[in-house]
Formats: C-alpha cells, structure tokens, sequence
C-alpha cells in the first residue's frame, strides 16, 4: 500500500468498553503520515457513544479530513447511513476497520452467590461483538466492490479486531473469549467469499492493550496486567495497532 494513495476509512466503535480506541487509532494512524509531509487522506470515524467522544475526536483530528458518525453496529439502518455518507463525502470506500467491541466477566456460574452467568449479558457481547462485525462487513463490501480494480484487481479490505482471548480465554471471559472466537472464524470463509471481486479480509488477534476496555479496571489491577506481557512489560499503545492496520498485507492460503 503505498502512503500517497491510502484508502477511505471507516472504523466502528460500539462503547466505552471498545476493544480498540478508535479515536487514537486514527489519530495515530493518520498522523504518523502527516508528520511525514504526506497528505493526509480521507477517514470516517464511526463512533457508538458520539455524545461523550464527538468532541474528542474533534480536538484530535481537526488537521486532517475525517468525517465523524455515530451509527450503533447492530443496526442495519445505522451502519448502511454511515456507509452512504462516507460515499458522499469521499466518492468511494476501500478499507474498512473493525474494532467495535464489549466485554462483561462473570464466571459461567457463581457457586458462593448460587448465581448463573447472565444470559442477556453473554447474547449482549455475542450480538455487538459477532454480529455488529458482521454487520458492517457486508454492508462495507456492497460499496467496495464499486470501486474500480488496480493493477492486481485489489478493490477494497476489511481488517477485523478479534483478542488473544479467542485462543486463551481467561476466568471469566466465556462471552468475551466467544465473541473474539466467532470473528476469527468466520474471516476465512468470508475472505474466500469476496476473494472473487478483489476484496480482502483479514483479522488481528490483539494483546492488552491501553483502551477504554481495561481504562475502567483500578491502576493496580491494570499494572498487573502489563507486568504479564513477557516483553516489553507493558500494555499495547493504539499507536501500535494502528501501525499494523496500515501496512497488514494479505497471506496466502491453501485453496478452498
């Protein structure tokens, strides 16, 4: 992906407890170009708590050409406006972020209180977490495969936010560590799906990272954490994610 021609795009974020800042993310994202001296290229921040965060974004991203919406993932009528409106205003959509995300911990069953896992809350993270995703791929992809083809027939990417949590769930994150899991599965299938029209998709399956989601845990619960990362003993910064959205390259698979 060369810097001089970097692609529209739309990241999803549900609430406070999102797997990834996407304020910072883009941010950080498109800063790292514009230090550069590039041009800064165009960006739609889809936010699912826009009263708390519109003005953050604002503060943090007033240099660069970003239009700001606030649909909620789930919703079919949301995402599908969201989308049209990055059209309008960019022309096209060729990349896609997905970072939306909750999270609840509750062991499956408390035998101290005789209390199950709620059933609301573990339908709640499957629905934003699983679905909201899916959501905005197969809407995003209906605008994609509009685009014009490059050179290698490329017309667009999705890039989705699983956690290491889908492949080493903790006590306490069945939904959380379920959630993550679904969206590592279902991004092979869907890859080979819209391989056909030149449209990739990947997912990254993140560490601890410095977000909203661990933002809520006391510090001395958060320096744990980062004291369990072998090197560097730190939590991940947006920054970094960020850093790998923009240079994540397709693999090669066997056929299906």
């Amino acid at each position: 992906m060369s810097v001089e021609n970097l692609p529209s795009l739309p990241c999803t974020e549900e609430d406070t407890s999102c797997s990834v800042q996407t304020a910072l993310l883009v941010y950080f994202y498109l800063k790292c170009f514009s230090s550069k001296g590039k041009t800064a290229h165009q960006t739609c921040v889809l936010s699912g708590d826009g009263g708390r965060r519109e003005q953050g974004h604002k503060n943090q991203v007033n240099f660069l050409s970003v239009l700001l919406a606030f649909p909620q993932v789930t919703s079919e009528a949301d995402v599908q406006s969201a989308v049209s409106l990055a059209r309008e205003k960019f022309g096209k959509l060729d990349l896609a972020v997905n970072c939306a995300g909750i999270a609840v911990a509750f062991k499956t069953y408390n035998f101290k209180k005789d209390l199950p896992h709620s059933l609301e809350d573990f339908q709640r993270v499957i629905n934003v977490n699983i679905a909201g995703t899916f959501n905005v791929i197969r809407l995003a992809v209906g605008e994609m495969g509009k685009n014009e083809p490059d050179a290698d027939g490329h017309r667009g990417c999705i890039i989705n936010t699983a956690s290491v949590a889908a492949f080493d769930g903790q006590v306490g994150q069945a939904a959380y560590s379920a959630s993550k899991g679904g969206i590592v599965g279902m991004t092979l299938p869907i890859a080979r799906d819209l391989a056909p029209m030149g449209i990739r998709v990947v997912t990254i399956a993140p560490g601890l990272f410095s977000t909203p989601l661990l933002a809520g845990l006391p510090e001395k619960v958060r320096s744990f954490l980062a004291r369990q990362v072998p090197f560097p003993s730190r939590l991940g910064d947006p920054a970094e994610f960020a850093h790998l959205v923009i240079r994540l390259d397709g693999a090669i698979r066997m056929q299906p």
